[in-house]
């Protein structure tokens, strides 16, 4: 019987994997078979995150990456073409935040924003691309989040960026699906990393999140792991163009009834 979901003998490159969730997507993938390609703007910081994909019996190549800079992406996808040979998946994990009064960010921020979370995203994604269409085949996964679909006060650039991307992916996957690449969004609800960490220190807040969230918890690391490789496998062949919600139902809107 095949294993759709066996990633043995790919190879995938996930960006900013210095801490957080790309850690968790990349250890995931690693332990569904695949060989890692891990990446950061600060490339020390990589050495015991690969030290630990080694352990798992992968093999891991650390790639300096700034996604801002086009010679960085370059870069990276000619080191892994060199060390590899191809690229079969792509998780465009780097991003960031910066939280503020919307009447307080300055052009400053949003470009950062912005460029970080939408453009890197996109000249990353292209440049794999590029490598994918030669061997008709490719699964590239770009980040989302659930302000996809809804707002929030005080992060304004980076809901942009993220419903932005939602976009682009559509765009992507419209344009690459007769080469065989599928292009789709990872939608993660309320995890607790080091971007939000600030969140959680309010115990308050946490019971309102908790509230609104059907499956009564916060997500943890686990939760993610069928999606990135489900995303990441032939099970999701058919599949392009789409968003798929780590939300624990947060965006069913759901709120408790009064009794």
């Amino acid at each position: 019987m095949v294993d759709y979901f066996d990633l043995s003998g790919k190879v995938a490159i996930v960006t900013g994997t210095s801490r957080g969730l790309g850690q968790y997507f990349a250890r995931a993938l690693a332990k569904a078979g695949a060989d890692l390609v891990i990446t950061s703007r600060k490339l020390s910081s990589l050495d015991q995150f690969k030290q630990e994909i080694e352990s798992l019996g992968r093999r891991a190549l650390a790639v300096q990456l700034d996604v801002l800079s086009q010679s960085d992406i370059e870069n990276m996808v000619q080191t892994t073409i060199k060390e590899y040979g191809k690229i079969d998946i792509l998780v465009n994990n780097a991003g960031l935040n910066i939280r503020k009064p919307t009447i307080e960010v300055s052009s400053q921020d949003w470009d950062t924003v912005l460029d970080t979370n939408l453009k890197g995203s996109f000249f990353c994604a292209q440049a794999v691309a590029k490598e994918m269409i030669k061997r008709n085949y490719g699964r590239i996964i770009n980040m989302g989040s659930c302000t996809c679909v809804f707002g929030m006060e005080g992060i304004t650039a980076y809901t942009a960026s993220r419903g932005a991307v939602l976009s682009m992916t559509r765009s992507l996957a419209a344009e690459w699906g007769k080469f065989g690449i599928t292009v789709n969004v990872l939608a993660p609800g309320w995890f607790k990393t080091a971007q939000n960490a600030v969140l959680y220190e309010n115990k308050e807040w946490v019971n309102y999140i908790t509230e609104r969230i059907p499956l009564n918890r916060p997500g943890q690391p686990h939760d993610l792991d069928g999606a990135v490789i489900f995303l990441a496998s032939d099970a999701s062949e058919y599949i392009t163009g789409q968003m798929i919600m780590i939300d624990g139902g947060f965006t069913t809107g759901a709120t408790k009834a009064i009794t």
